[in-house]
């Protein structure tokens, strides 16, 4: 998905220093990003990027549109907080049968929790360059199919 952001109409959000992760600096990050642009976003995240969007929308509004949230990680309750309310926008979530992550029934839990359509995409493991992807477009035609009315 990094690659995406080397397209016209896509854009990176800045990442805040890291590792370690930490969830207020990247949903402070997503909050400057949204309101730097003001334009309707579709918002792209993968792993705990999903955490953020999802973290953001419980706390920010803005001009998004839908979101596509691919193979979020499952993050226990008693680590860290993780929104797991319905997100104000259409939601798309891509989850892996063979993801390390987090489990196809702990998918089906977030994308209920966040009031999004679920998508299988079979044996993937975590959808990432490591696992082998490059070029997703399965991953753009989601994305289209959310950029239209």
């Amino acid at each position: 998905m990094r690659a995406w952001a080397r397209k016209p109409g896509y854009r990176w959000a800045p990442e805040p220093p890291g590792p370690p992760y930490v969830v207020d600096e990247r949903v402070e990050a997503l909050r400057a990003a949204v309101d730097a642009d003001g334009t309707p976003a579709i918002l792209i995240a993968h792993s705990a990027g999903c955490v953020t969007v999802a973290n953001w929308a419980s706390r920010h509004d803005g001009p998004v549109r839908a979101a596509l949230l691919v193979t979020p990680p499952f993050i226990p309750p008693e680590w860290m907080h993780v929104a797991r309310q319905p997100l104000p926008f259409r939601t798309v979530l891509v989850a892996s049968r063979t993801d390390p992550h987090c489990t196809m029934e702990q998918a089906r839990e977030c994308a209920d929790n966040w009031g999004a359509v679920l998508v299988d995409a079979g044996d993937v493991g975590h959808l990432d360059s490591a696992t082998g992807f490059g070029p997703w477009p399965d991953g753009e035609a989601l994305v289209a199919r959310l950029a239209g009315p």
